[in-house]
């Protein structure tokens, strides 16, 4: 019986509206009951609005499922008891159908949760921005990187560097570069990849950054030591023809005679190639024992002895050393240090050899300039590391030397053997730190260490 219920409502609702319609014509014609027939009329009318509306029930059960879609509104249940097996079966597909898609928004909100707990989790700084410019995602690697606290615009990123925004930019996807950049006191060398991918009709790309300062500075260390290796090698092999050489004095100064050496007698000539022979074998040895100290400098850098002390004491012993050259001079040397108190952890012997090396080369930049001074400044930076700024106000580096003064055996001076600044990247990569330099020609120079 209760299968048939809507069957049966629609009969009942039939048969009530013929009967109605028959009464009304059947009154039609009796002008007595004219209001009667304006009732009827209306109830006629009243019980087809209500046969349609019954009808299309199934029809607005559907639009009420499509805008609960449309609309990501899972909070809907269909229920219609007792009208039949037919509409209970039509209800509950309806209601399974909301259920899985509630089921896949859950899912959905679930893994986008997951990235964004992967993406924020990764150390490698990731930015997502459209062909606006809008930023879509950047990371909390990012956000440390670079110093930032909220970052809308990829064109707010021109706060950390003039031309990043440029750089990144004009990345197509597939692009790679690197980018250095400063925060704060300290030089990053940023590895930046780019691609792009497609999303709600509109074109995203997907910018990486890592810092590889480290991992260049090793490198570089590493391929300038292999070329060290390999001179000594080579210059090993230059001293044979000294050998020969002589071998050959030997033979024409000295002579053998019963196991007894004696001189021989020299004619002038024989003086002269014998003077000539000996004072080549003489300069060329002194200089490749010259040669051969300094690789072994560069070559043998002691393993740091690490030591928890005041940077003041650091300054003190550097000031000490060179205060009479200053002097000399004329050269002001300013002193700072924030806070006061403040410690590192170190080798104090090479750190010393380091900072005084800074200290001899600011003296070389500012011996010719007016008012000649000297800065050493030394605090901590955003990421609590200790930073040494030494600044000086002369003549500054030229752009086209500034990539090689980490060189070995680079120099742009005069007198000078081009290891200092070698040495002193090779003592922080020691101390896994960092080396870097500013510099703009005429306004002076500031070299930073970062601990």
């Amino acid at each position: 019986m209760v299968f048939n219920r809507f069957r049966i409502a629609i009969a009942v609702r039939v048969l009530l509206l013929a009967a109605s319609l028959f009464l009304l014509f059947l009154l039609l014609d009796m002008p007595r009951y004219r209001f009667s027939v304006i009732i009827i009329g209306v109830l006629v009318v009243l019980q087809v609005i209500l046969l349609i509306r019954y009808v299309e029930r199934t029809n607005r059960k559907l639009t009420q499922l499509f805008q609960s879609i449309r609309h990501a509104d899972f909070s809907s249940y269909f229920s219609d008891p007792g009208l039949g097996k037919s509409f209970e079966d039509l209800s509950r597909e309806f209601n399974l159908v909301i259920e899985a898609f509630r089921k896949y928004r859950a899912e959905k909100e679930e893994n986008f949760n997951y990235l964004q707990t992967v993406v924020q989790h990764v150390s490698i700084g990731i930015i997502v921005f459209g062909q606006d410019g809008k930023v879509d995602v950047f990371n909390n690697a990012v956000k440390k990187m670079l110093g930032l606290k909220n970052l809308r615009d990829i064109r707010e990123l021109s706060t950390v560097k003039d031309d990043f925004p440029s750089i990144l930019t004009g990345m197509k996807p597939g692009d790679s570069t690197l980018v250095k950049v400063f925060i704060g006191n300290e030089l990053l060398q940023l590895s930046v990849i780019a691609t792009g991918f497609r999303m709600r009709g509109e074109e995203y790309i997907l910018v990486s950054m890592q810092d590889i300062g480290a991992e260049l500075d090793e490198k570089e260390i590493e391929s300038w030591q292999k070329m060290v290796r390999v001179l000594t090698h080579e210059i090993m092999n230059s001293i044979t023809p000294i050998t020969s050489l002589a071998a050959t004095v030997q033979e024409m100064a000295l002579g053998r005679e019963e196991d007894k050496l004696f001189l021989k007698n020299l004619d002038e000539e024989d003086l002269e190639s014998f003077d000539s022979a000996i004072s080549t074998i003489r300069n060329r040895s002194q200089g490749l024992l010259n040669f051969m100290e300094i690789y072994r400098s560069l070559t043998r850098v002691p393993k740091p002895n690490f030591r928890y002390f005041q940077v003041s004491e650091l300054f003190d012993r550097c000031h000490k050393l060179l205060q009479p050259k200053l002097e000399q001079l004329g050269i002001r040397c300013v002193k700072n240090i924030f806070p006061a108190d403040l410690m590192i952890t170190a080798d104090p012997d090479l750190i010393d050899q380091v900072v005084i090396n800074l200290v001899l080369n600011a003296i070389d930049a500012v011996k010719e300039v007016e008012s000649p001074e000297i800065s050493i400044v030394a605090s901590q930076n955003i990421n609590n590391r200790v930073v040494i700024e030494l600044q000086d106000n002369g003549i500054g580096i030229m752009p086209d030397v500034m990539d090689k003064i980490f060189m070995p055996f680079f120099t742009s001076k005069k007198h000078g053997s081009g290891v200092g600044l070698s040495l002193s990247r090779q003592i922080m990569h020691l101390h896994k730190g960092s080396i870097s330099v500013r510099s703009k020609p005429g306004e002076g120079t500031v070299f930073t260490l970062v601990f």
